[in-house]
């Protein structure tokens, strides 16, 4: 069964850290599998709809990404094309609880990756979804949506 997993907040230093990727021999394990259970989990159960491996304490290149069919797993995912055009969004981070702001990001991406079982994916995402995919790599490379945001809000917990 999986279990929820605590969300390291902001400023742990973790956070900040640039994560290394994951190879193949570590893809293969029980421990990954139930990694990625328990983010997945996490994410759902906590309202996210993303959640990068700092995020609960682990500095490797693994996010959870909510789709309409349920969240996927990207080992080492990687951008191969950006679109020119970008918009801004309002964007909330489990890991800065209680703010938002307004993140300029690109509308449309590419990223290949590795899915749970080793097997290289390539993804296309565009609007929304092409955003969550931005955020938590970002996270990966030690980036907190609040270092682009702007227009910065609290909320009351």
């Amino acid at each position: 069964m999986p279990k929820i997993l605590d969300i390291i907040t902001n400023p742990d230093k973790i956070l900040r850290e640039k994560s290394a990727n994951i190879n193949s021999d570590e893809l293969n394990g029980k421990g990954l599998k139930a990694l990625f259970d328990d983010m997945a989990f996490t994410m759902l159960k906590r309202d996210g709809v993303g959640l990068a491996a700092p995020q609960i304490g682990k500095n490797i290149r693994l996010i959870v990404v909510n789709t309409k069919d349920g969240p996927i797993d990207m080992v080492n995912p990687v951008f191969i094309k950006k679109s020119w055009s970008k918009e801004w969004g309002e964007e909330g981070c489990l890991s800065v609880p209680n703010t938002f702001g307004k993140v300029r990001r690109h509308k449309k991406i590419t990223c290949t990756y590795l899915d749970g079982n080793g097997q290289k994916k390539k993804i296309e995402a565009k609007g929304f979804f092409a955003r969550i995919i931005q955020h938590e790599i970002d996270h990966l490379d030690g980036i907190l949506f609040i270092d682009k945001a702007k227009d910065l809000k609290k909320t009351k917990s």
